[in-house]
């Protein structure tokens, strides 16, 4: 059966690291037969979450105006999301992390995903990627039927490209081809 797949890469550089292992999970997920997108979320402009409490006090949608409604509705219509991020100072980067906080106003629509997590690290170590991966499994904790389906440690990658013929890029393509 085909399945909606949505990949949210957070790199920002096209073609980046984590981006490259994006496309190789694309390439695997379409040859499956699913129907994928990917959002690259430097292309979008996604403001900071404020605080101001209009989607859990008044019960009402976010009132800012950005990208961000579309990426929700996508997110809230996925089988599965793929989450991928570069590792900065052993966490995810900012454009992860603002997309996350501003999923407030309807996390609790996101209900009953199975998720996959791409990190992209300088260190070759995969046990210090692990801050970045509980990063995400703290926002996948707070949602409705969430299941964690498959991590890609993209270690030992600094420098744009330096991903290219890892076994990251291997493990991508057959992760996104087993969805």
């Amino acid at each position: 059966m085909s399945k909606n797949v949505l990949i949210l890469s957070a790199s920002p550089r096209k073609g980046g690291n984590s981006d490259l292992l994006c496309d190789q999970f694309m390439l695997g997920a379409k040859e499956a037969g699913n129907a994928v997108e990917k959002i690259f979320l430097r292309d979008k402009e996604i403001n900071y979450c404020t605080g101001c409490g209009t989607c859990f006090n008044m019960e009402k949608n976010c009132p800012q105006k950005d990208d961000m409604p579309e990426a929700l509705e996508k997110m809230i219509a996925a089988d599965v999301i793929v989450m991928a991020t570069p590792v900065y100072f052993y966490t995810m980067n900012g454009q992860m992390k603002t997309l996350i906080d501003r999923t407030c106003s309807r996390y609790t629509e996101i209900n009953d995903k199975e998720f996959y997590f791409i990190a992209t690290a300088a260190d070759d170590n995969k046990q210090a990627m692990e801050r970045t991966f509980e990063g995400f499994r703290g926002f996948t904790s707070c949602l409705e039927g969430a299941n964690e389906k498959g991590v890609i440690y993209g270690i030992g990658a600094w420098n744009i490209g330096d991903i290219k013929g890892s076994k990251a890029m291997e493990q991508a393509y057959e992760m996104g081809k087993a969805v």
